[in-house]
């Protein structure tokens, strides 16, 4: 026969259990609202500031085939570039753009904006797409509030960033493309400045961590690949997962890979990102691969990709003389919340033709 103490301390324990669980639920919640909250305000001040013309390019349909397709290369593109903005709009548009980021991510974002001048004058003008720090578009898709679903988009050269929002309540902030070029500005009034510093030297670090058998598990290819993989694939599949488990690495090399994926993580706002954090940990550790492919040598060219069941990190360092890196943040289930909208559409009552 079980004691009353004994009971006591077991319905403790339950409802402790439980309460953390609502605290837990809670806090994701108000994490999400409070950041698309933000963002739904940011954008209707930007749209309020444009002309009708000009506001005919910034809003699209949210179910344009344009909204998930995505890239960083230069091309033509759908949108209102920061070119065709006045001062205040300009100042608008980069309000609105610090809402899907952290500063920390903000200063990346803007760095690399910041080498279009520099590459205008190593390549020179005779280009179809020119080198221009103004040719970075705005596009919402559908109409920003809590009360339907919408989405936006900031994108250019090496920028790719793409949120959804459904009801003000579910947000996706995948695809996440940065890259930049030159990695590290070697010549003029710049030298030395990297946009992206951390994402190729943690992954080295880690590599070079890592003692001769376990290195030979993580290097799975001499060569490495003269792009990343999933570049401007509307879905992302997981890859093979190739290099090595995080259940192989000892208590240094696990808080250094933790450290690199968390260089991604910081580049949206603190709530966001401690909702993937939650939700990768959740997933599990041991479902992380790390697998490196070329040189482990500086100024040499290199691959990185860290893997899960639900999340893709690729890394890429082979052009332009090995100074020009390629970097993507891919959910398997959550890219441009196609998921989140499936599981939304099946939890939720709609009426015909909704």
């Amino acid at each position: 026969m079980q004691r009353p103490a004994f009971k006591r301390t077991v319905l403790i324990a339950a409802y402790l259990a439980v309460a953390a669980f609502v605290a837990w639920f809670g806090y994701q919640s108000h994490a999400k609202l409070r950041t698309t909250a933000q963002m739904a305000d940011a954008a209707n001040k930007f749209l309020a500031a444009l002309s009708p013309e000009q506001k005919a390019k910034a809003v699209i349909g949210f179910d344009d085939a344009n909204r998930m397709d995505w890239t960083y290369v230069p091309r033509e593109r759908k949108g209102l570039p920061l070119k065709e903005m006045n001062e205040a709009q300009q100042k608008l548009a980069h309000a609105f753009l610090q809402t899907g980021l952290s500063a920390y991510g903000y200063q990346k974002v803007t760095g690399i904006m910041s080498l279009e001048p520099v590459l205008r004058e190593l390549e020179g003008p005779n280009r179809r797409f020119p080198r221009d720090e103004m040719l970075y578009f705005v596009s919402i898709y559908g109409t920003p509030g809590a009360k339907d679903k919408w989405g936006w988009r900031f994108e250019g050269h090496h920028v790719s960033l793409n949120f959804t929002i459904i009801k003000g309540e579910l947000l996706a902030d995948a695809p996440l493309g940065l890259g930049d070029n030159p990695a590290e500005v070697r010549q003029g009034p710049r030298t030395g400045f990297r946009a992206l510093p951390n994402e190729e030297d943690k992954g080295r670090e880690l590599i070079q961590l890592l003692d001769e058998k376990q290195r030979a598990i993580a290097i799975y290819d001499k060569t490495a690949p003269g792009d990343i993989f999933t570049l401007g694939k509307t879905k992302a599949d997981p890859l093979d997962p190739k290099g090595i488990a995080y259940s192989q690495l000892n208590a240094q090399q696990k808080d250094k890979l933790m450290k690199l994926i968390d260089e991604y993580l910081a580049r949206v706002p603190d709530d966001v990102a401690k909702l993937r954090r939650d939700n990768l940990k959740k997933a599990g550790l041991d479902t992380i691969y790390f697998g490196w492919a070329g040189s482990i040598n500086k100024n040499e060219g290199h691959y990185y990709r860290i893997q899960s069941k639900t999340f893709m990190i690729e890394y890429d360092d082979t052009q332009n003389n090995n100074n020009h890196i390629h970097t993507v943040w891919r959910d398997f289930n959550g890219d441009f919340g196609k998921d989140l909208l499936a599981e939304h559409y099946q939890s939720t009552p709609h009426k015909a033709g909704e």
